[in-house]
């Protein structure tokens, strides 16, 4: 279990921030740029000292301002990753993660080979930082982080400095840290794809405050995220496994809830673990049995809320079965649609629009 309760003023900006998560967990710090998430990471990390509060790690204290404990950032047994690698440019990849290792002061658990293994890092040993891309010298510096056998990794926007195609070169890379290990991280970032497919927890942040935090399942439903990452990027998000791939028609089956949402195959495999995006944009409610239509999902379920939205819509929280879907419509519909708690509706998601990502051991072998 990770704790955060601190305040810090920073000139004219206060950081008054507190959460609790759980571990193993990848928690994500999601805002927008200057609301106050490098500033907590680095408290964390022993960086910067808070002017108040407490932070504690599976019940020990790193940092307690009422009893006056301070434990230095090198006796934390943190890994932080920067922005900017911080590789050691006179040393070769190997002579790099061997430092990880030696500033090691537990026995080692994270072995070499293992990093290495992990990472890709084998065609890369011999060669200097200087004739690494970004993406590659990213990867360098987690295995560095891994080798000095952190209890929690910190990652301070670690692909901030990276074009898109090496964001996408790395991101696999997160995901196997976060599933071989069970490691707990801490991953800063104000870009919400990157949360939707590495954050297993969310703590939404804005000008040096948390809104709200809690699993990313309950966090993608938040109001709040719809103003820090704008309306197109809300909605439900589902940790599933592929239940059954129809070669015929290239779909794959995807339980949810109730029932199962189907969406194009591509290199999904049954059994798969996948993660699955449902926005809210792309939801469409009926209250009477939808027929001679092209859409493949309909599900049944019942309204549980339904909230002011935008200007002229509403938000609608419909459950089908126990996973919990967000829709999107004007006022004039809701009011039309008579749409209130306890309502019954078909629930219309057309196969094209849903967004998926393996996760676990789907992915391929490193």
């Amino acid at each position: 279990m990770l704790e955060v309760s601190v305040r810090h003023r920073l000139g004219q900006f206060l950081l008054d921030a507190a959460f609790n998560a759980p571990a193993p967990a990848l928690v994500a710090l999601f805002g927008v740029s200057g609301s106050g998430k490098t500033s907590l990471i680095q408290a964390v990390a022993g960086l910067r000292r808070p002017d108040e509060g407490r932070i504690a790690l599976d019940g020990e204290a790193l940092f307690d301002a009422a009893s006056g404990i301070d434990i230095p950032a090198e006796r934390r047994r943190l890994g932080y990753v920067f922005q900017d690698a911080r590789l050691f440019p006179h040393l070769d990849v190997r002579g790099n993660l061997i430092y990880g290792l030696r500033r090691s002061r537990t026995p080692t658990r994270i072995g070499f080979d293992d990093v290495v293994a992990l990472l890709g890092l084998g065609p890369l040993l011999a060669r200097r930082p200087r004739g690494l891309s970004g993406g590659e010298r990213q990867r360098v510096a987690l295995g560095r982080a891994l080798l000095a056998q952190p209890r929690m990794l910190l990652l301070d926007e670690p692909l901030a400095a990276l074009d898109a195609p090496r964001r996408e070169e790395v991101l696999p890379y997160l995901e196997r840290l976060r599933d071989h290990w069970q490691l707990p991280m801490l991953y800063v970032s104000h870009q919400f794809d990157e949360v939707l497919r590495l954050a297993t927890h969310l703590v939404l942040m804005e000008q040096g405050s948390v809104l709200a935090a809690g699993s990313l399942a309950e966090m993608a439903l938040h109001p709040a995220l719809g103003r820090l990452a704008g309306e197109a990027a809300v909605g439900a998000v589902l940790d599933s496994a592929v239940g059954a791939v129809d070669a015929r028609t290239g779909l794959a089956s995807i339980p949810a809830g109730s029932g199962a949402l189907q969406l194009p195959a591509g290199a999904l495999s049954p059994g798969t673990p996948v993660r699955l995006q449902v926005l809210a944009r792309d939801v469409i409610l009926a209250t009477e049995p939808p027929r001679g239509l092209s859409v493949r999902n309909v599900l049944e379920g019942r309204v549980v809320a339904v909230e002011a939205g935008l200007a002229g819509s509403r938000r609608v929280t419909v459950d089908i079965g126990g996973l919990r879907l967000l829709a999107q419509v004007t006022d004039l519909a809701a009011s039309e649609l008579g749409l209130a708690p306890g309502r019954p509706v078909w629930v219309l998601v057309k196969a094209v629009s849903l967004r998926a990502a393996s996760t676990g051991p789907g992915l391929p072998a490193a």
